[in-house]
């Protein structure tokens, strides 16, 4: 039986994004988004939560958001979780979590309208991502 694997996140990004190339020349953006939620203490008080997500982008979509993104910006991100593991010059064990994004839809912005680009990875920048409105947006 197959498993599910899929993560929908909305969250503000916390620094620009960070766009750079493999060694065969597929663009690759990192995003650090922040995601927060607010609650009720036992006393009365209203806490708040901030979790910080990586979200890895490739391809062309990755060129948009560096294009198009700035921190602080709000985004919709949906994709599935992926944990790596290496070792470090010390030659410790590392690992981290990340977001890998299939879609990545801005939120808000220059004249209150969303874009979006849709792009499965791993990277095959072959075809162009389509762009989606506030339309899209599954909520």
């Amino acid at each position: 039986m197959a498993g599910v694997n899929k993560v929908i996140l909305i969250g503000n990004l916390g620094a620009d994004p960070e766009l750079r190339y493999t060694s065969s020349g597929s663009p690759v953006a990192d995003l650090r988004l922040a995601t927060s939620r607010k609650y009720t203490t036992k006393d009365g008080g209203t806490q708040e939560d901030t979790q910080w997500h990586r979200v890895v982008v490739w391809g062309k979509q990755a060129e948009h958001c560096k294009e198009y993104l700035a921190k602080g910006r709000q985004v919709y991100v949906e994709g599935r979780l992926q944990t790596r593991q290496w070792e470090d010059r010390e030659g410790h064990k590392r690992w981290t979590t990340e977001v890998v994004a299939e879609r990545v839809q801005f939120l808000g912005g220059r004249g209150g309208g969303g874009g979006g680009f849709d792009e499965a990875p791993p990277p095959d920048d072959q075809d162009a991502p389509q762009s989606f409105g506030d339309d899209d947006i599954p909520f």
